[in-house]
């Protein structure tokens, strides 16, 4: 993704705000969902790792579905969170903003 996309992706919350600006250029090109579903899941993995970086959270797995456990307890969903983006509903910046906060 990084190639086509020519993103700077660096593990680094600031990289995120690039990640959400991706994917509303993409939600405003009328791109079909199931056209972008894959790349749309590989956002929300990395949002998903930079939130394990920047936290010391966990990836865990249930049902098939992906899940970040933040050391408080808390889950986290950022594959559907990048579904959430597409939609103009959500923002993994932000996610990972509250995750980190969470940290407190």
């Amino acid at each position: 993704m990084r190639e086509g996309a020519r993103l700077r992706l660096d593990y680094g919350a600031p990289s995120l705000w690039r990640v959400d600006r991706t994917i509303e250029e993409i939600r405003r090109e009328g791109t079909p969902y199931a056209a972008v579903e894959g790349v749309l899941r590989g956002f929300g993995a990395y949002a998903g790792e930079v939130i394990v970086r920047q936290t010391g959270a966990e990836w865990c797995a249930t049902g098939g579905a992906y899940w970040i456990s933040t050391p408080d307890g808390r889950l986290w969903d950022p594959i559907d969170e990048a579904r959430r983006c597409f939609t103009g509903q959500g923002s993994l910046r932000l996610l990972c903003q509250d995750a980190t906060a969470a940290r407190g």
